[in-house]
Parts: structure tokens; C-alpha cells; sequence
């Protein structure tokens, strides 16, 4: 893969977690109610700032949720891919609650929709919302984001990438194009 265009630097990915989280705080007037779940790994990160800037604006004292629905694919099971399963973390009771689920880039939808079914096996919260970063298109089953930092249209041979400063040293997004494509 090799780097073609810059998508967001540090302040433009600042200001668009900053829109989501005033289109969260919208949406869900009682932070006592609201739960932050990021799913692995980047999507945990911008589910911690976001939580942050909730906790900031309302004085509420959300931790973020970490949840690897990996085991939840319905690919995993392939052959040719053994999974790597990170840690899931979700410190806090979600039933009743209004769960935001944050994740870097939506595509085909399929990594959400395991997400989901993980999700459930902590409880029943009242509402699922999902807040994503990028949403590519593309999708191969019906989920649809609730906050979107920023839509975009891409080609196939084509994927978006987050890099934040607690992994790769830098906050920017990536459109990144396979070797040998065009």
C-alpha cells in the first residue's frame, strides 16, 4: 500500500470528533445515560477523546469502552486467516443505556454488525448509535451511521486510513491505494 492523498491532518480530525461529540451531546441530553464503546484499535482512540470532550463540555465522568468484536466476523472462521484477538474491556453496565459505538472507517459494514452481536452479550442497552470517523461507502449489508466526521467516495482497489498519535506518532487520514494499482 503507499500513501496517496492526505485526507485530515491533526485539527481538521480535532474539529470533526469535536462535531460529533456536540451531534452526540444533541442527541443524548443526559450524559448519566450515555455509554462510549471504541471498537479495535483505532476506533478506541477517538472513543477515548470523544468521551473526553463529553467530560469536558458537561462536567460527566465517561470512561470509554474497548470492544473487539473479531471473534463476532463472519469471516474469521477463513481458512486463510487466523484472527487476532485484542482485549475487550467494557468496565461499566450497558443495559438501558444509550450506547455511542465508535469506529475509525465504515465500509462494507460487516465489522459493525459483528460489533453489534458482541456488543449484546453485555447486556441490552436501549439504543445502539454508531459514530464513525470516515464513512467510505460500499456497503454489503444495511448500516448506516448516526455521526459521520466526514463522507467520502472511494474505489475499491482503494482504503482509508487513521493514524493516531497514540499508535503511529501523528493524527492524520490516509487514502491509501494497493501497490500495482492505479
Amino acid at each position: 500500500m503507499k500513501k496517496v492523498e492526505p485526507l485530515m491532518d491533526a485539527q481538521a480530525l480535532t474539529l470533526a470528533l469535536s462535531r460529533i461529540t456536540h451531534q452526540i451531546l444533541e442527541q443524548n441530553r443526559d450524559p448519566a445515560k450515555l455509554v462510549i464503546v471504541g471498537m479495535q484499535t483505532r476506533g478506541v482512540f477517538l472513543a477515548q477523546r470523544i468521551a473526553a470532550n463529553i467530560n469536558e463540555l458537561t462536567g460527566a465522568t465517561l470512561v470509554a469502552g474497548i470492544l473487539d468484536p473479531t471473534l463476532y466476523r463472519d469471516d474469521y472462521r477463513s481458512p486463510f486467516r487466523q484472527p487476532k484477538v485484542k482485549i475487550t474491556n467494557i468496565p461499566f453496565d450497558i443495559a438501558g443505556r444509550e450506547c455511542v459505538l465508535v469506529d475509525d472507517v465504515l465500509y462494507t459494514g460487516r465489522t459493525v454488525r459483528a460489533a453489534l452481536d458482541a456488543l449484546t452479550d453485555f447486556g441490552r442497552p436501549h439504543t445502539i448509535q454508531l459514530a464513525v470517523l470516515v464513512d467510505r461507502g460500499h456497503r454489503q449489508l444495511p448500516i448506516r451511521a448516526d455521526y459521520v466526521g466526514k463522507k467520502l467516495t472511494t474505489l475499491t482497489n482503494q482504503e482509508v486510513a487513521l493514524h493516531v498519535k497514540e499508535i503511529d506518532g501523528e493524527d492524520s487520514l490516509w487514502l491509501m491505494e494497493l501497490d500495482g494499482e492505479s
